[in-house]
């Protein structure tokens, strides 16, 4: 693939984001006490080849957890970067929008190496939410949970940080704020959960295994911002919330 290394490229990308983000918002909202405001989304990076470790993987002791998680590739006219994702049914999995903006192709992997075909990308207007329809049945899914998590409720981001190996952090739920990128829809949850780059659409799971939110951004100090269970469900729901991913030109 010819184009610049896609180290250098993944900076580019990150480095013109955060600009148009930051310039279009105007004033961002107040985050609750200690918390710093939100500067970036979640960054995709290019990928790195160990993906033999595996750490920590679910809160329940099951490896349902890994299973349903997926390395997102986004093969680009100009480079290479990876996110995260997860699966919801047998052939849908849920990540985010910025994940899969402008992409030449869309490939998956699950935990074990094995590759999954893209069939279908489509991206949501009014949320950093992507949906991809597969050709083969994912591994496994885990159940969305029936309402938003409260503050002090535990939290445990399943995904795929810096391209590598799968691994889990976790953390309780902090607080909930207005989006303050306007990337997403109204109030957005905040966790000290850690995120790194190429978490982006990793799920966020209660202490029983059940999707609450799905990673999107950060703050400044590193802790979580996530798309809530209930705008993923609503948007669901709205068939005309989601149109194909534009390609790269």
């Amino acid at each position: 693939m010819s184009g610049p290394r896609p180290g250098r490229a993944a900076a580019a990308v990150v480095a013109v984001l955060a600009g148009v983000l930051l310039a279009g918002c105007g004033a961002i909202p107040d985050l609750p006490d200690d918390v710093p405001p939100a500067d970036s989304l979640v960054p995709s990076v290019a990928p790195r080849d160990d993906l033999s470790a595996v750490q920590d993987l679910t809160p329940d002791g099951s490896d349902a957890v890994r299973r349903m998680a997926l390395r997102v590739r986004n093969v680009q006219c100009s480079g290479l970067a990876t996110g995260s994702g997860f699966a919801i049914d047998a052939h849908t999995l849920i990540t985010n929008r910025h994940v899969v903006e402008g992409a030449k192709s869309l490939q998956l992997l699950t935990y074990d190496g094995r590759d999954v075909t893209v069939e279908q990308a489509t991206s949501a207007g009014l949320a950093d939410l992507a949906i991809l329809r597969t050709t083969e049945e994912l591994p496994a899914h885990p159940e969305l949970a029936s309402a938003d998590p409260r503050e002090g409720d535990e939290v445990t981001v399943v995904g795929y940080p810096e391209g590598g190996a799968l691994t889990v952090t976790q953390g309780t739920v902090i607080g909930t704020t207005q989006d303050p990128l306007h990337s997403t829809l109204g109030e957005v949850l905040i966790t000290n959960a850690k995120v790194e780059p190429g978490s982006s659409g990793s799920a966020a799971l209660d202490a029983s295994g059940r999707v609450i939110g799905v990673v999107y951004a950060k703050t400044g100090d590193g802790r979580s911002l996530l798309v809530p269970v209930s705008t993923l469900r609503s948007m669901l729901d709205d068939t005309g919330a989601f149109a194909p991913v534009a390609p790269c030109s």
